[in-house]
């Protein structure tokens, strides 16, 4: 597919089949993942990647049986593949402290970055992982975990100053999936986009 209509067709997938997704198909989409743009090439992006019962366990965790029975996206919940992208502060801040950083001060502490690149990064991660996803032919959602992250951390060993950035469930897409009531919303104008020279 041309990266054009890669980048125009993607769209994030609320109903999947339970089929599952083979390790190397896994294992291909996140190396894409990890060759994403990378300050001082730190690479602080990590994947927990959850398959089977790891996966019910996810949703255990994060929502609970009492509000499933009004949960829109109930197809959702069949997704075979859940990663949780988690981005490392303090790798950053140790990477800026070698002699080649040093003279930045971002090695000084995260306090140092007026820009948590760490966030940045892992951004630019998942926008790869999103994009390869679809370019295998699989539909991709990244949510937010609003419920049950420290419950997550705990069962997961996570440690605690690594940064959830969400949730991306992968699988196959149900072909009739309802879209989200955000897509109906016009896209800005590329004028309405641009600052020419000045705001």
């Amino acid at each position: 597919m041309k990266f054009t209509d890669l980048v125009r067709t993607r769209r994030m997938t609320r109903a999947f089949l339970s089929q599952p997704i083979g390790d190397e198909m896994l294992r291909s989409l996140i190396d894409l993942a990890m060759r994403s743009p990378s300050a001082g090439k730190t690479q602080g992006t990590h994947y927990v990647v959850l398959t089977g019962d790891d996966v019910a366990e996810f949703w255990n965790d994060t929502l609970p049986l009492d509000k499933r029975a009004t949960f829109r996206w109930k197809q959702l919940l069949d997704a075979p593949v859940i990663i949780l992208p988690f981005v490392d502060p303090l790798a950053y801040v140790a990477r800026y402290a070698e002699p080649d950083k040093q003279a930045t001060g971002l090695g000084e502490g995260v306090h140092a970055w007026p820009t948590p690149y760490w966030t940045v990064d892992g951004s630019f991660a998942v926008m790869s992982l999103l994009l390869a996803v679809h370019d295998a032919g699989l539909g991709a959602l990244f949510f937010a975990v609003f419920n049950g992250e420290q419950q997550l951390r705990t069962r997961l060993g996570v440690p605690e100053h690594m940064q959830l950035l969400g949730a991306i469930a992968i699988g196959h897409a149900v072909q009739n999936d309802e879209t989200g009531r955000s897509a109906t919303r016009s896209r800005m104008s590329i004028d309405d986009a641009i600052h020419q020279s000045r705001w």
